[in-house]
């Protein structure tokens, strides 16, 4: 048995004020602790197996009651260690399991759209074709983060991922099979990073492929976009200009420079040469990966003069996330909303036809309009100028059929005789 000092008063105790350990007694080991600078606590002096440990209880309370708490933490110390517990290494281990605890909260924290932004920066370095990266941002921009961009990665379902895909199931299959995939991918590293667990909602076996949408080999078949007949078009541009909101004026930038609609929704002012009616868009931001010239009509120009600018971003159309773009689903309601059974990538189609049906233009003045590569023979010859001015010609007649209404039985408009 230890030996169990003679049980100090409080008043005895508070009167202790010599630097060093002092028995106090009540309960064997138990000192009250006085450092060099006056300051006093409590200690439990105490072999634990074959070691010996200081236990430390506290700060020194001088009330009657500070006394005879410390004695009864040091005898409940005093219990532990009789029932086989190592009080220090039992408090490290606790220690440890808070932090873990800590550590894996914060973990659990991770949005989608931060765990794409990491999962690419980490992989992309390994991609062989550099656009590559910039091809995931742009997908991830246009079809996920609207829905769970800003959600935690631990809260995603399966309700979230085919609210996602189902809208373009039928009419955008491989694209957004595509950006099925990427979100798996993504989900998976949060997974092995411990920001989310169980089964990933994104998994097309045995998960996605029982959501009840429509057979892959069917749908797959699916071509092309519906397009907006070249005809209602006018009818279609008067209601739409009298909508307001940046959503309507990316729709109707997108129809009259018949451009993708990722590029216009990512188009940024520093973009535009207002002088010279031209908008440069970048490489990276270029289903071809090269850097693309859009000559700019008037319409295009007094669309542009009449945007309000957002401080904070540099976008043309931002959406209602702060530093986002308006969303390709955004577009796509409107026009489902004015009752028009089309999608707004279509409008390149209703450019195409419109171009191939009732102008002069050649046919390479018009795929260069529509940034497609064309024939190997022709690319040489017509790239080294890319038909800028032609292709000038070519959007400014455009934007006057947009502005025209048709005539009963003569549906064509002027056009520039093709040099």
């Amino acid at each position: 048995m230890p030996r169990v000092a003679k049980a100090l008063s409080a008043i005895e105790i508070k009167r202790i004020n010599a630097p060093g350990y002092h028995p106090v007694g009540g309960i064997a080991g138990l000192n009250l602790q006085v450092s060099n600078a006056g300051t006093k606590s409590w200690v439990l002096r105490v072999t634990v197996g074959d070691k010996r440990r200081e236990i430390g209880l506290g700060a020194y309370d001088p009330s009657g009651n500070g006394v005879a708490l410390a004695r009864e933490k040091a005898q409940q110390v005093r219990d532990e260690i009789v029932a086989g517990i190592d009080p220090v290494a039992q408090r490290l281990v606790n220690r440890q399991s808070i932090v873990q605890a800590q550590l894996e909260e914060k973990a659990m924290q991770w949005t989608f759209r931060a765990c794409a932004e990491a999962y690419i920066k980490a992989k992309s370095p390994g991609w062989k074709n550099v656009k590559h990266a910039s091809q995931w941002t742009n997908t991830l921009e246009t079809y996920v983060y609207p829905t769970i961009g800003d959600m935690l990665v631990r809260n995603i379902n399966i309700g979230h991922i085919t609210a996602i895909i189902e809208p373009y199931w039928a009419t955008k299959n491989e694209t957004i099979s595509r950006v099925r995939n990427r979100i798996e991918l993504v989900l998976d590293w949060a997974t092995v990073r411990k920001y989310r667990s169980g089964d990933n909602p994104a998994r097309w076996k045995g998960n996605l492929d029982k959501a009840g949408l429509a057979d892959r080999s069917v749908v797959g078949k699916v071509t092309g976009h519906r397009a907006l007949p070249a005809a209602k078009l006018f009818s279609f541009m008067e209601e739409l200009r009298k909508l307001k909101g940046y959503g309507p004026r990316c729709l109707e930038f997108v129809v009259l420079t018949a451009c993708r609609s990722g590029e216009a929704r990512l188009a940024q002012w520093s973009e535009f040469d207002m002088g010279e009616k031209t908008w440069n868009i970048p490489g990276e931001r270029m289903k071809s990966g090269r850097p693309h010239r859009v000559p700019l009509s008037e319409e295009v120009i007094s669309l542009l003069n009449g945007l309000e600018r957002m401080e904070g971003t540099e976008l043309l159309f931002p959406g209602k996330k702060e530093k986002s773009p308006i969303s390709d689903m955004t577009m796509t309601k409107i026009m489902r909303d004015m009752g028009v059974d089309a999608v707004p990538h279509g409008f390149r189609a209703t450019f195409s036809s419109w171009t191939a049906s009732s102008t002069a233009y050649p046919f390479e003045v018009r795929e260069m309009a529509l940034a497609h590569a064309i024939g190997d023979g022709t690319v040489a010859a017509y790239q080294r100028s890319d038909l800028f001015e032609k292709r000038r010609n070519l959007m400014a007649d455009w934007a006057k059929f947009t502005n025209t209404a048709p005539v009963v039985g003569d549906n064509v408009v002027p056009m520039h005789k093709a040099a």
